[in-house]
């Protein structure tokens, strides 16, 4: 979303329960679900093409990011056990494992924010995607039936429902009812790649209607 329900892969913000909303939720819809669909049902090509060299530039680069972002969850880590009810805190946290793959820790943190704070539709998909990622589908659906019943608006919780039911749960009846209820919402709601939500879901109609 989530990454970042929070483009960040998530959905969420610290100042709302989840990561910082720098646009609209489009965007964020846009985001969450580029970096979700990678893992699901698409290949995402990253770097030069097949055989090229990896730039020096890039690796060092990389390697900075990863230190930096270490060292930020080691300060946050301390953070959290000297002042351990700050919500906001641990859904910083929470960000920070998402975003270096430490998922069942990033579960860890965002629960623990729950305890102090009802979240909202974003950390609650962010957590969903999480669940998802550690192999624990009926908890992700809990977590995205959670974010709809906190905003019935909230596009990437609908999505990503919709992409478990078909992927984990096989039922593509479930997954086009829930993506069907997403483009009431928005008609011209759009995937990473800029294809329209109801031109995914019509593919997917016409793919069932081949293999009866």
């Amino acid at each position: 979303m989530a990454r970042k329900n929070n483009i960040t892969e998530k959905a969420s913000t610290p100042q709302q329960g989840n990561k910082a909303q720098k646009s609209p939720l489009v965007t964020y819809f846009i985001i969450f679900v580029f970096g979700f669909l990678a893992g699901i049902a698409f290949t995402v090509y990253k770097g030069g093409s097949p055989g090229s060299a990896p730039s020096t530039t890039a690796n060092v680069q990389s390697q900075a990011q990863n230190d930096e972002t270490g060292q930020a969850i080691i300060n946050l880590e301390a953070e959290v056990t000297a002042n351990p009810e700050n919500f906001e805190n641990w859904i910083r946290l929470g960000h920070l494992y998402y975003d270096s793959n430490q998922s069942e820790k990033a579960i860890a943190a965002y629960t623990k924010s729950l305890e102090f704070h009802s979240g909202d539709a974003n950390l609650l998909t962010d957590l969903g995607v999480m669940y998802r990622r550690t192999k624990q589908p009926e908890k992700a659906i809990e977590s995205f039936n959670e974010a709809i019943k906190k905003d019935p608006g909230h596009l990437p919780s609908r999505f990503n429902k919709g992409i478990v039911l078909m992927y984990d749960f096989n039922d593509p009846g479930g997954a086009i009812e829930t993506w069907e209820a997403l483009l009431k919402i928005d008609p011209e709601a759009k995937t990473a790649n800029g294809q329209h939500i109801h031109d995914f879901v019509d593919k997917i109609k016409a793919d069932i209607a081949e293999k009866k």
